[in-house]
């Protein structure tokens, strides 16, 4: 470690040692539940939505795109502006505006409140998330407890994505869609409180020590154009997304270029240098397009094919979450401690292929105890293994001074992934349902067959992360 690295970690690490540390990773889990319930507490309540505000097919897609679009673009930017004015200050801000939307998200009565304001949410969403990881790795640096840590944050982070689509089934049957916003007025005043009062006070390097304006306009414009030209690629024509994804293109390449000239960038070219750093990015991008593309269709296969409620579906992913959580704290660090984080991720991703593979043999009769609860126990028991196996992979060897750049970066390659399986899944999905309606196929049956086929696609998306994990992170592994 060099001198500059070596004084800037005890910068960072002396005040936090004088808090409680594990208090404040619950107010960090409790920060990201936030963002990530509201990521998926959407998916079930989008009817509701659209039949209150009249939304058009391809127009409800914004209640998600909308947040997904500043969420996945900002995160670079404010994970480096979070290394330079302060985390803490970053998070807590993040926190503020995230909960002030959710209440405009709350009380909108029409789309363009809602979508304006779905926007600014992703916007305190990307402030909050950024950092989390850079904090956590600064809170405990010695490997062992930064293993149990990763292990709860990570077990928070699973099961919330699980327990939102349960969550929004249950607010929008009980009283209506504008309370899966609301309820975040509480919980976001709460954990704003607790932050303050419990979070170390981190003061920055200083915006003078690395502001890279131009580059953050051009990496947040490639990411934003990234996202839109993904999740739009369902409903926009071949070539508006291919203009779109070369536009992307263009501003990345000059955001490169403009990183190794410049005396104080934005991306320090050199982290990629690092094989743990850059395999676990590539590897989540896979991993979570599978996860993502599954609880989405996962939730469409339930209400449509098999005909659940709102509730009863997000009854039928709970005991997804409670495996998760259970085996994220009981067991994953010791596996991680015992094995080594390559096997273990190995291990997980060998679990969510098999998951996948069953969920693709789902019938349009099915029933959830035989065709669907073996698969969701997999998939979950594979998702507990791998992602704080990954999670760990991807920090190794990060310097205090960029842990909110790798952290902002690990959140992005989460979003991307996220938005590339839904884009492509539910493509898959339509196409293979529209293909058979066409020839005279039954409904029910035409669109469990195009689930099925969405299925095998996410199966082969956990299947190449299990193999670049073999190939890429085998000889990084710590």
């Amino acid at each position: 470690m060099s001198t500059s690295t070596a004084a800037n970690a005890k910068t960072i690490s002396t005040p936090l040692a004088k808090y409680p540390r594990w208090a404040s990773l619950l107010v960090l889990c409790a920060g990201t539940l936030m963002t990530i319930l509201d990521g998926n507490v959407v998916t079930v309540a989008m009817p509701a939505i659209q039949g209150d505000l009249g939304f058009s097919g391809p127009g409800l897609a914004w209640v998600v795109n909308a947040y997904l679009i500043p969420f996945g673009g900002l995160l670079l930017l404010v994970g480096r502006l979070g290394d330079l004015v302060g985390r803490k200050r970053m998070f807590t801000t993040g926190l503020a505006v995230f909960t002030v939307a959710s209440v405009l998200c709350g009380v909108a009565d029409s789309r363009a409140l809602l979508v304006a304001a779905r926007a600014v949410q992703g916007a305190g969403g990307a402030m909050t998330a950024a950092v989390v990881l850079g904090m956590l790795i600064a809170l405990f640096p010695e490997p062992r407890e930064q293993a149990r840590a990763i292990a709860v944050f990570s077990a928070v982070g699973a099961a919330g994505g699980a327990l939102g689509t349960f969550l929004g089934g249950a607010l929008t049957q009980a009283l209506n869609w504008h309370w899966i916003f609301l309820v975040n007025l509480p919980l976001g005043v709460v954990a704003w409180i607790a932050a303050v009062r419990v979070l170390a006070p981190e003061p920055g390097e200083g915006l003078g020590r690395g502001a890279d304006f131009p580059g953050a306009a051009l990496v947040t414009g490639a990411l934003m154009l990234t996202v839109y030209a993904i999740v739009g690629a369902g409903s926009s024509t071949v070539t508006t997304t291919v203009v779109l994804a070369l536009a992307a293109l263009v501003l990345l390449g000059g955001f490169v270029l403009r990183q190794a000239r410049a005396a104080r960038p934005l991306l320090r070219l050199r982290l990629f240098r690092s094989r743990s750093l850059s395999g676990a990015n590539g590897v989540q991008i896979l991993m979570i397009a599978a996860m993502y593309g599954f609880q989405f269709v996962g939730a469409l296969y339930l209400q449509r094919v098999l005909g659940y409620s709102e509730l009863w579906t997000g009854v039928a992913f709970l005991p997804a979450p409670v495996l998760i959580g259970v085996l994220m704290l009981g067991l994953s660090a010791r596996a991680v401690g015992r094995f080594g984080a390559h096997r273990v991720l190995m291990t997980g991703l060998a679990l969510v292929v098999a998951g996948m593979l069953l969920m693709g043999r789902a019938p349009a009769d099915g029933a959830y105890a035989v065709d669907v609860l073996p698969a969701f126990l997999l998939i979950a028991a594979g998702f507990a293994a791998a992602m704080p196996a990954l999670t760990g992979l991807a920090m190794t060897g990060v310097g205090p001074e960029d842990a909110g750049l790798a952290s902002g970066l690990f959140n992005t390659t989460q979003i991307v992934g996220g938005s590339l399986g839904l884009a492509v899944l539910t493509t898959l999905a339509a196409s293979r349902t529209d293909a058979l309606a066409e020839r005279g196929e039954r409904l029910a049956a035409a669109t469990a067959a195009g689930y099925r086929l969405a299925f095998d696609g996410g199966a082969v998306c956990a299947a190449a992360a299990l193999v670049a994990t073999a190939l890429v992170l085998r000889r990084s592994a710590p």
